[in-house]
C-alpha cells in the first residue's frame, strides 16, 4: 500500500457540536460540496446530521441527487446555479435551489441570494416574494480576514431583509463568521471548512477547538545515503552539502501531495523531516537525521502535521489541499473510523 487516508468521523462530530455551541440556537447546515472537501460527502453528511446539523449544502444538483438517495429527509440546498434542465430533477428530489438572477421557478423550494459585497452570484435587491421562497441568504467575502467589511455586509443584509416574515429563513454566516462574528448568526449558518477541522483563518485548528478529520500516512520505501555533492530528484534541486541520509516516500503530486510542498515537514518514525528536492508524480524525498529501515511510518497529515501548515508553505489554503487529496483518493485507500 503506497499510502492510506483516514477520515475520523468522531472528530467531525466534535467540530459540529463546537460550531453549534457558538451558534447558540441557530441551525447549522453542513457544506459537503466537492465530495465533502475531499473527505467523502456521504460519510461526512451522515456524521454531521447525527451531531445536530439540520441541513446539507452542495454545489450542484448532481451532488444533491447523490446525497438525497442516502438522506431522504433533511433540507439539501444547492448553492451553485442550476441550469433549466436540472430544475425538474431538483423538484422531483425535493432539493432547494439558490436563486441569484431573479427567476424563481415554480414548485421547487428556493433561497434568494443577495450580493452584499462578494461580487459574484446574487441580486442587488430582493425580488417580489412567492410562496416558494423559503430563505434569503448572502455570502461573506472577508469573515476570515477583514471583519469590518464582513460586518458591513451583515448590516446591508439585515437592512434589506428586516421586513421579511419570520417564516423565511435568513442565513449568512460561514465557518469564520460563526467563530468570530456572532452578529452574523441569524437563523442558520452554512459551515464548511471548520466542520472538517481545518481553520478558516489559516492558523492551527486547535486554536478554535477544532479537530482535523483527515489524516494521511505512508512509509519510507527506501533510505539511501547521498554523499556530498550528490543530488536527488529532477533538476538536481537538492544537492547534499555533506553526507546526508534521505528517505524516498511513494507519494507525489499524482496523489495530491503538490509540487510546491517542497520545504514542508512530515513525520518519519517519531522525528520531523523536511521534504527536499522536487516532488514528482509518484515520489517525494525527505531529509533524515540518519538511516531508517524501509517500512518506517511517515505521517503526511495528522499527528501534529496539519494541512494548514502545509498550505502556508505552498502559499495556498487548507481547503485546496484537502480537495486535491480527495480528487486523488482513488490511488490511496480511504478508511472511515468513528462512525
Amino acid at each position: 500500500m503506497r499510502s492510506e487516508i483516514t477520515i475520523d468521523l468522531r472528530a467531525l462530530r466534535h467540530n459540529v457540536r463546537r460550531l453549534l455551541d457558538a451558534l447558540d440556537g441557530a441551525e447549522l447546515w453542513a457544506v459537503v460540496k466537492t465530495d465533502g472537501y475531499g473527505h467523502g460527502a456521504a460519510d461526512c453528511a451522515g456524521a454531521a446530521l447525527r451531531a445536530g446539523a439540520t441541513g446539507l449544502c452542495v454545489a450542484t444538483v448532481g451532488e444533491g441527487l447523490e446525497l438525497r438517495a442516502a438522506f431522504p429527509e433533511p433540507r439539501i440546498l444547492v448553492l451553485g446555479p442550476a441550469p433549466d434542465a436540472d430544475v425538474a430533477r431538483a423538484r422531483d428530489a425535493g432539493l432547494a435551489l439558490t436563486i441569484a438572477d431573479g427567476r424563481i421557478p415554480d414548485d421547487v423550494e428556493v433561497h434568494v441570494k443577495l450580493d452584499t459585497g462578494m461580487g459574484r452570484w446574487g441580486l442587488t435587491e430582493l425580488p417580489a416574494a412567492t410562496r416558494r421562497v423559503a430563505g434569503v441568504m448572502t455570502h461573506l467575502a472577508t469573515a476570515d480576514s477583514d471583519p469590518a467589511f464582513a460586518r458591513l455586509q451583515v448590516e446591508r443584509f439585515r437592512a434589506a431583509t428586516e421586513i421579511l416574515p419570520r417564516s423565511i429563513v435568513r442565513h449568512v454566516a460561514n465557518s469564520a463568521a460563526v467563530l468570530r462574528l456572532p452578529e452574523s448568526k441569524f437563523d442558520a449558518a452554512r459551515c464548511g471548512i471548520a466542520v472538517y477541522g481545518l481553520s478558516p483563518f489559516g492558523t492551527e485548528a486547535a486554536e478554535d477547538d477544532l479537530e482535523p478529520v483527515l489524516s494521511w500516512r505512508s512509509e519510507v520505501a527506501q533510505a539511501k545515503l547521498l554523499h556530498s555533492g550528490e543530488s536527488t530528484g529532477y533538476g538536481r534541486r537538492f544537492v547534499a552539502a555533506r553526507d546526508t541520509w534521505i528517505g524516498i516516500v511513494p507519494v507525489g503530486y499524482g496523489d495530491g501531495f503538490r509540487r510546491d510542498l517542497t520545504g514542508t515537514e512530515v513525520v518519519v518514525g517519531e522525528s520531523r523531516a523536511r521534504v527536499v528536492g522536487v516532488v514528482s508524480m509518484n515520489a517525494l524525498a525527505v531529509e533524515l537525521a540518519g538511516e531508517v529501515a524501509p517500512g518506517t511510518p511517515v505521517i503526511l497529515v495528522g499527528g501534529g502535521v496539519s494541512l494548514d501548515a502545509h498550505a502556508r508553505v505552498a502559499g495556498t489554503i487548507g481547503y485546496e489541499l484537502a480537495c486535491g487529496i480527495g480528487v486523488s483518493a482513488g490511488r490511496s485507500p480511504r478508511t472511515v473510523v468513528g462512525p
